[in-house]
């Protein structure tokens, strides 16, 4: 997300929900060993890709206790068959430019996030000079899907404070 706002006009706010905020160089696997709480490595199959990477899906049968804790069974099954998987590359690679050193932020931590070390996402967050940040405590990384009021109302908060 940083990277595709940096310099465009267009973009008035970032609303980080469970989300990296990567400075330049930084990689999501670096950001995520910053500090201890992912336990997303050992949850994840890849599947080799014909030019030797491989796409990288958190496995069905630990998809809701590592990614969606928080939601119904029903709906944590559901997102675990529909998931889109993401390449080990794009994990490992550095950021542009990054957009919040010039645009204003926002963040939201998932307080029981499983991906992203609850400690990585504040220091993320105040590095970026978070306008407001809110937790949730027990949210995990599903946060917009088990919390939308609150998600909703930070993306409406930070729409109002940049129009």
């Amino acid at each position: 997300m940083t990277n595709a706002a940096a310099g465009d006009p267009d973009v008035k706010a970032l609303v980080n929900i469970a989300a990296f905020a990567p400075d330049k160089g930084e990689s999501a696997l670096g950001l995520s060993n910053k500090f201890p709480g992912s336990t997303l490595g050992d949850t994840l199959a890849p599947v080799p890709l014909s030019d030797g990477t491989n796409d990288l899906y958190i496995r069905q049968d630990l998809f809701r206790r590592q990614f969606a804790a928080d939601v119904s069974r029903q709906q944590a099954a559901l997102m675990a068959v529909t998931q889109r998987p993401i390449r080990d590359v794009a994990l490992s690679e550095g950021s542009g430019e990054p957009a919040w050193t010039a645009i204003p932020s926002w963040f939201l931590i998932a307080g029981a996030d499983r991906n992203i070390p609850v400690e990585a996402q504040r220091w993320m967050a105040d590095r970026a000079g978070s306008r407001a940040t809110i937790e949730i405590r027990k949210a995990s990384h599903a946060v917009g899907v088990s919390n939308p009021g609150p998600v909703m109302d930070l993306i409406v908060r930070a729409a109002n404070a940049t129009t």
